[in-house]
């Protein structure tokens, strides 16, 4: 029943930034930005935290759930240090996530030699 949560959720956000990048002007980019700011928005407000705990990965992996990350981040930050935290906490929260990005993508254009389009 766990993977079937997971999945219906990580789906569902999924197929709203498909119908996104098909029916809208939208750039995709935007849209990812988007879902990044929206899950920051939904966590700072308390609406995300009980969707994590129902769908788990459904809704962490996601962009969605990147914002999570931020929200907690400087959330749990804020607690600790003060208002430096809003600074401070999202980058620390991330910081794992956004080396490994840089890493393999670095390790990527390295092995297979991107070019450009024209």
């Amino acid at each position: 029943m766990e993977y079937l949560k997971v999945f219906l959720i990580g789906g569902l956000l999924c197929a709203i930034g498909q119908v996104l990048i098909d029916k809208t002007k939208l750039t995709p980019a935007r849209i990812l930005v988007s879902y990044v700011v929206i899950g920051t928005i939904l966590t700072g407000v308390g609406l995300y935290e009980p969707l994590v705990k129902f769908a788990g990965a459904g809704a962490t992996i996601p962009l969605t759930g990147f914002g999570y990350a931020l929200g907690k981040g400087v959330m749990k930050a804020v607690d600790e240090r003060g208002l430096i935290g809003i600074f401070t906490g999202g980058l620390t929260a991330t910081a794992a996530g956004i080396a490994a990005a840089m890493f393999f993508g670095y390790a990527f254009a390295l092995i297979f030699r991107p070019k450009d389009k024209s």
